[in-house]
């Protein structure tokens, strides 16, 4: 009994742990940034007025705004066009590269480094004074170009920052993808006469589909959160050509100390990322989906039933005491 007791109470304290550390971090902050993006909160002041949904309204209203957000888009739909490069160079280094190791190593580096080490490593690269690049155009009587100057390019300079970081984990998990797919399925494929087009259709994309739906995730919300390259590298400049929903966010925190907008723009993008996970697994992976969505349905029905069999518990009970008090 005395074992038993000790157990329970060791038990209950590794679950309060992280019960604590959840709350403490997680649900109260997040309680806090939905209840402050109803106010008007500058951030210093202890008091603020409670503005309803102005906030929510102004993030679908403000122009520089959706301008932050169309930046965002490009990052998404340049990283989207690259994932059948991705693909092919995971495909490589499964099939034809020896000792890809030390490949994979130096594909998945980039990801490691820091990304403000890499923002100031690329803005070196694209100083229009003396970088690299400018540089190299000079050697074939070309001019110099401003990258990170030049409204109409410094969002495609800073996405090529974005790709050379995380292709390198995209690579990676698709080639953990293909050396799950059994080999004797393909050399079967092979056999057959299959072309390797063919085997790429029918073998290799069916059984490559969770992966391509993290890729995609990955995407989403590394393109919606995007914020240490253009902040280190332009701060968002020139002008805000090249500002993201995130750094626009924490601009309109710090900048403007308009915390209740920034909170608010915060909620928005959260449930952005909800909303596009939960159509992305629709799509990608449906049944999978519809497999989690009844599990769900079953456990509420379960606890329905457990709920109906106690209220029909307690109804038996209240008749029969009901009738000995009749009797008597």
């Amino acid at each position: 009994m005395k074992d038993k007791t000790q157990r329970s109470i060791l038990l209950a304290c590794f679950l309060a742990i992280p019960t604590i550390l959840l709350f403490v971090f997680v649900l109260y902050p997040g309680f806090k940034l939905a209840l402050i993006s109803f106010t008007d909160w500058d951030g210093i002041n202890p008091s603020y007025n409670y503005v309803g949904l102005k906030n929510y309204t102004q993030v679908f209203q403000r122009k520089d705004i959706w301008q932050s957000l169309k930046n965002n888009n490009l990052y998404f739909m340049l990283h989207l066009l690259f994932i059948p490069i991705e693909m092919y160079l995971a495909m490589l280094l499964d099939r034809y590269i020896k000792k890809s190791e030390f490949f994979k190593t130096i594909v998945f580096m980039p990801y490691i480094i820091n990304g403000v080490a890499i923002a100031y490593m690329f803005s070196f690269l694209y100083s229009s004074e003396d970088g690299v690049l400018n540089g190299l155009l000079a050697l074939g009587s070309i001019g110099k170009i401003r990258w990170l100057s030049d409204p109409k390019i410094v969002n495609y300079s800073l996405v090529v920052v974005s790709l050379w970081r995380f292709t390198g984990v995209h690579i990676i998990l698709f080639l953990a993808g293909l050396q799950s797919i059994n080999k004797d399925m393909l050399e079967a494929a092979l056999i057959d006469g299959a072309s390797v087009l063919q085997q790429f259709v029918k073998i290799i994309m069916p059984n490559m589909k969770s992966i391509l739906s993290i890729v995609l995730f990955l995407n989403v919300r590394g393109a919606l959160m995007v914020f240490d390259i253009p902040f280190v590298m332009t701060s968002g400049g020139p002008g805000t050509s090249s500002t993201t929903f995130a750094l626009h966010t924490v601009k309109t925190a710090f900048e403007f100390s308009n915390f209740g907008l920034a909170c608010a723009m915060a909620i928005v993008l959260i449930v952005a990322i909800i909303v596009i996970s939960i159509v992305q697994g629709l799509v990608l992976e449906p049944e999978k989906f519809r497999g989690k969505l009844n599990k769900i349905k079953g456990f509420f029905k379960k606890e329905e039933l457990k709920v109906e069999a106690v209220m029909e518990k307690e109804g038996e009970k209240f008749e029969k005491e009901k009738n000995e008090r009749v009797t008597v």
